[in-house]
C-alpha cells in the first residue's frame, strides 16, 4: 500500500497471539493484492479498467464498495473512490486493512493492541490493564513537534494532509488538489469510517469544522497553515491540543 504497518501487542504473547499476528500480517498483504491500484493484475485495477464488473468481483470487494458509498452519502460526495475519475477506494481500504489486522488480534485473545498503518491507528484495550493509550500528534509544520496527545482506550485515530505524502487529495466535485488544512485528524471508534471522515473533511476544507461538529462519535483537530489550530466540542475529553487556537 505503499506506506509502513508496525504491530505494539502488550502483554502475554500466547501461541494463539503469535499466530494471530502472522495472520494479520499475511491480511495486510492480501489486502494490497486484491485493492492495490497500482498491480494491473488487482481486483480494484481490473474494476477501474472495465475487464470485471462489480457483481464478478468476491464478497470482500463488493463489501467495500458498499462502504465507500456509504461513506461517500455520509459525507454529501466529499469521501468519493473515484475523486480522480479512476476507481480507488484506497481512502477508505487503508483504514479498513488497519482495523480488520487489529480484529483479528483481539480474536486471539490480545487485549492491548495498537496497529499503526502510515499514521493511522487502531487501538484496542490500554497501553496495559488500566492505563490509557498516549498518542503523539505530529505537528504538520514542525516535524520534531508535537500538536496533540490523544489519550485513551478502544479508539481510532487518522490524520489527513499533506506533510508527508504532499497533496495527494482531491476535491471530489473538481478533481483539483484539495485545499484542506495543513493536517486533519479524527478521532473515532473503529478505523474504517474514522479514516475515510478523516480524508473528507480535509477535502472540505472550510466545510469541515461545522460537518465534523454534527458527526456523532467523532472528535476533530486541525492545523492550519499559519500554525494556529481549531478543534471540535469534544476534542478535549480525547486529547490536548499543544498549539493556540483560532480565536
Amino acid at each position: 500500500m505503499g506506506t509502513v504497518f508496525s504491530f505494539d501487542v502488550r502483554g502475554p504473547v500466547t501461541p494463539a497471539v503469535a499466530a494471530a499476528l502472522g495472520a494479520a500480517v499475511d491480511w495486510l498483504h492480501h489486502v494490497d493484492r486484491v485493492f492495490s491500484p497500482y498491480r494491473p493484475d488487482s481486483a480494484v485495477s481490473r474494476l477501474a479498467r472495465g475487464a470485471v464488473q462489480p457483481e464478478e468481483c468476491s464478497a470482500e470487494v463488493r463489501s467495500v464498495l458498499a462502504l465507500c458509498e456509504t461513506a461517500r452519502c455520509a459525507t454529501d460526495g466529499w469521501f468519493s473512490p473515484v475523486a480522480g475519475g479512476v476507481l480507488d477506494p484506497s481512502g477508505l481500504v487503508k483504514g479498513w486493512a488497519v482495523e480488520g489486522a487489529a480484529e483479528r488480534l483481539r480474536a486471539a485473545g490480545a487485549r492491548h493492541v495498537c496497529v499503526n498503518g502510515g499514521g493511522d491507528l487502531q487501538l484496542i484495550g490500554g497501553a496495559a490493564p488500566g492505563v490509557p493509550w498516549r498518542i503523539g500528534i505530529a505537528d504538520p509544520l514542525r516535524p520534531d513537534a508535537l500538536c496533540a496527545v490523544v489519550t485513551g482506550h478502544d479508539l481510532a485515530i487518522a490524520t489527513s494532509g499533506t506533510a508527508e505524502r504532499g497533496a495527494h487529495i482531491l476535491d471530489p466535485h473538481t478533481r483539483a488538489p484539495a485545499r484542506g488544512p495543513a493536517a486533519l485528524t479524527v478521532v473515532g471508534r473503529w478505523l474504517t469510517m474514522t479514516d475515510a471522515y478523516a480524508t473528507a473533511a480535509y477535502a472540505m476544507g472550510a466545510r469541515a469544522a461545522g460537518w465534523l461538529e454534527s458527526l456523532p462519535g467523532y472528535e476533530a483537530l486541525a492545523v492550519t497553515e499559519d500554525g494556529r489550530s481549531w478543534h471540535t466540542p469534544g476534542f478535549p475529553a480525547h486529547g490536548t491540543p499543544l498549539l493556540a487556537a483560532d480565536p
